[in-house]
């Protein structure tokens, strides 16, 4: 009882500092809940979805004048495959509708709302209460990222018509329902979907095959033995690419969660280290009374190591309790990339993990920071610590010092507590580099998109055409590039290989030097016929590098290439290769490309796409818009990146105010009779206000720019590492040397208002106060 009651005393001595820690050990125990829930929930939060809706594990799609028995029959004798579904659809190659701020151009699969079906049967979870004509479903993407809402009309153009239907409800659907996979699936009710089909004829009509398996990470493999079996491009997606593609930026997200949350505890626990410190020092004489009367260390360290311990876990655990109200933020954030329902549940594991993280460092930093209670000799503490002498170097004597007698105060106050700014300027660094990652992160999803596309894996080009498999591709391109605004055009696309028994998705192009793209990151592309370059990843798996052979399989042919370089991607799960086209000849002696990447200058890309259409319309499948469709596709990245941009500068501003406002306050209880003898020989508030204000400073600019310098030549190695399970070894994002200029000044400003408002308590002593105590 009676360490229990000199806790309680500790914590109401000082009042501010305790709810100073308190609301630091608050943040950390929140972002650290949500970080470990999301990352913890997002392992199975695919599957659930997968199984609760009763989807597909793969889906195919093709037109009807395609469609052969035998690819169903592939997929009901294929090993593994516990249930197989065929169904009429209605196919749009290629149709385009308001999607968030842009137009986007994407496949459409229209599915008859009252068909009966084993797999994905429809099941809305927001509709209108009654259903007219020129109603349709669409996917619940729609609301969380393209801005529509119920009853809202909903435009599609597909050959230049328009269809206009009025959006009656929302569903789920995980691997049809974003747009980062070529092809969206919506549901027409009867009347509406036989009235679209008479209206498009039979060009429309199309099949969709599904099939899952008793083992759903087989489906990669599943749709890759597809595609090796029958050499005809199809439409496919399995679960395993889905979950890959829209859980990554989810778990990046939670994973920068987690990291910053770690730098708060840090420091928290430095602040505890300087509060026990600083405790002692302060309280040596209350410490040699308690010894004297009795008390052992022990008792008296336990004590101390109570108050942080209570602290801790009254912080934690509410701030594990309110994390659920701040998740359905998250929970929006994971719905928008992913187009699927957040379902909020209560983990007690990790909220307990959560808590005890946070108390058992707290408290092996307070019981080892209090530890040198044990060498202090009751009579040493009576005496203030003072064994013999203790007298330390004047480093800036009054008459010798350079400089103004408030700078060289400023800096006697400096050295003296060069501890203190130790921790400072630690601090700073720690939330500086942690909000410049933020920034950096946000200036390449948001401004300049061209590193994270390409880290995606993605041609900035500006249009991409598609042309039909009998037009002589090479002519074709001669012709565009005689076309107004051309600047140069690519052949690039991707088909389906095996290299050394590992199914992988191949890219083919004419000459990748064309390409703004360079996905290689060591060694070089492929410039001739017998040459590839395979994913880091690959390389890896298959114990392979640069100078190696790989045996490349496609249409039962096979050939040795020779590795040129490695890759990465975080497409297709970071299984890319590249090779020549007439590397991929050899294997397909009458391949031809028949994907054209346009690049523009000085004509708008609808202007291009207008003329191109009157001219070759015949010649061609489809004409996309690039710009277009990757503005629209990078928003919903974009509003994730912003709000945990938005939530480390914000916790960054509360620990700078925090920090500060815990250190200056203490700093003027300690010194407050010095302050009153200040005072009484003439100096003004405002001239111990800058003294300490200049004591502080430039601790907080030695941070900042140790921060700042961090930050701009770690961020893109910490990227790396985080993205290295994704296939990822080598991020160049854009780090903008501006813009991490004006955070740290802007810190530093923020630190200096913050001094100077703190400092003002020095406005409430005086000397007779301190005679009249």
């Amino acid at each position: 009882m009676k360490i229990v009651n000199l806790a309680l005393a500790n914590i109401k001595k000082g009042k501010g500092a305790a709810i100073s820690l308190f609301i630091l050990i608050f943040i950390a125990a929140l972002l650290l809940n949500v970080g470990m829930t999301v990352i913890s929930k997002m392992n199975t939060f695919y599957d659930d979805k997968v199984e609760e809706l009763h989807d597909a594990h793969v889906n195919i799609i093709m037109n009807s004048s395609e469609y052969k028995p035998s690819y169903e029959d592939f997929l009901k004798n294929y090993s593994g495959v516990s249930e197989t579904e065929t169904e009429q659809i209605i196919l749009m190659n290629t149709a385009k509708f308001r999607y968030g701020d842009s137009d986007l151009s994407l496949g459409a699969a229209i599915l008859n709302a009252d068909t009966s079906r084993r797999f994905s049967p429809l099941k809305l979870i927001e509709k209108l209460d009654s259903i007219n004509s020129q109603d349709m479903y669409v996917p619940y993407s729609f609301k969380t990222s393209g801005g529509y809402k119920l009853g809202d009309n909903f435009t599609i153009n597909y050959q230049d018509k328009d269809y206009s239907y009025r959006i009656a409800g929302f569903f789920e659907v995980t691997m049809m329902g974003t747009n980062n996979n070529g092809m969206m699936k919506f549901i027409l009710p009867d009347s509406d979907y036989h009235q679209l089909s008479d209206k498009l004829g039979k060009t429309a009509d199309g099949i969709l095959m599904s099939a899952s398996l008793t083992d759903s990470t087989q489906s990669a493999e599943l749709l890759n033995d597809y595609n090796k079996q029958f050499s005809h491009p199809h439409w496919g997606a399995d679960i395993a690419m889905m979950k890959s593609v829209n859980t990554m930026t989810v778990n990046i997200v939670a994973m920068i969660l987690v990291a910053f949350a770690a730098v708060i505890v840090l420091v928290s626990l430095i602040v505890i280290k300087f509060r026990v410190t600083n405790s002692i020092d302060d309280g040596m004489v209350n410490i040699g009374v308690l010894k004297a009367v009795g008390y052992t260390s022990w008792q008296i360290i336990a004590s101390m190591a109570l108050q942080f311990m209570l602290i801790a876990l009254s912080a934690g655990v509410i701030g594990v309790l309110i994390s659920y109200t701040v998740m359905p933020v998250f929970g929006g954030i994971i719905s928008s990339l992913a187009g699927l329902q957040w379902s909020q549940s209560f983990d007690i594991a990790i909220n307990l993990v959560s808590i005890l993280v946070v108390v058992v460092l707290v408290l092996t930093v307070a019981l080892l920071s209090s530890s040198r209670i044990r060498k202090l000799h009751p009579v040493a503490a009576l005496r203030g610590g003072i064994m013999t002498h203790s007298f330390k170097k004047n480093l800036f004597p009054l008459e010798k010092g350079k400089g103004g007698l408030h700078f060289v105060l400023a800096c006697k106050t400096m050295i003296t507590n060069s501890r203190q700014n130790i921790m400072i300027a630690i601090i700073i660094a720690a939330i500086t580099f942690a909000s410049i990652f933020s920034i950096v992160l946000y200036y390449n999803v948001a401004v300049d998109k061209t590193a994270f596309i390409h880290l995606v894996g993605s041609e900035t080009s500006n249009v991409v055409v598609q042309s039909n498999h009998d037009v002589d591709s090479d002519k074709l391109l001669a012709d565009i590039e005689q076309m107004d605004g051309v600047t140069k055009t690519a052949l690039l696309e991707y088909i389906t290989a095996t290299i050394d028994g590992q199914s992988v998705y191949m890219s083919i192009s004419d000459d990748y030097s064309k390409l703004n793209n360079n996905v290689v990151y060591k060694g070089r592309n492929p410039q001739y016929d017998n040459e590839i370059a395979v994913s880091g990843a690959m390389a890896k798996l298959l114990h392979k590098s640069i100078g190696d052979t790989v045996k490349v399989e496609m249409n039962d042919v096979s050939r040795q290439f020779l590795i040129t370089g490695l890759s990465q991607s975080l497409n297709y799960m970071g299984k890319i290769t590249s090779v020549t086209l007439p590397g991929v000849q050899h294997l397909i002696p009458d391949y031809t490309g028949t994907i054209i990447n346009v690049y523009l200058k000085d004509v708008g890309n609808a202007d291009f796409i207008r003329d191109f259409k009157a001219k070759y319309g015949t010649l061609i499948k489809d004409i996309t818009d690039v710009d277009e469709m990757l503005a629209s596709q990078s928003s919903v990245y974009i509003s994730a990146v912003l709000s945990v941009m938005v939530t480390i500068l914000a916790i960054t501003v509360l620990v700078v105010a925090l920090i500060l406002y815990l250190v200056i306050k203490t700093m003027i209880l300690k010194r407050k009779r010095d302050f009153g003898i200040l005072k009484a020989t003439g100096y003004t508030t405002l001239q111990l206000m800058t003294q300490i204000v200049l004591s502080f400073v430039p601790v907080v600019i030695v941070g900042a720019i140790i921060g700042g310098v961090l930050g701009s030549l770690c961020t893109n190695s910490v990227l790396t590492l985080l993205l290295s399970g994704a296939g990822v070894y080598n991020v160049q994002f854009i780090v903008n040397i501006p813009l991490i200029v004006v955070l740290c000044v802007g810190l530093i400003v923020l630190a200096y208002l913050i001094s100077m408002l703190v400092a003002r308590r020095i406005k409430r002593i005086t000397a007779y106060g301190l005679i009249t105590e």
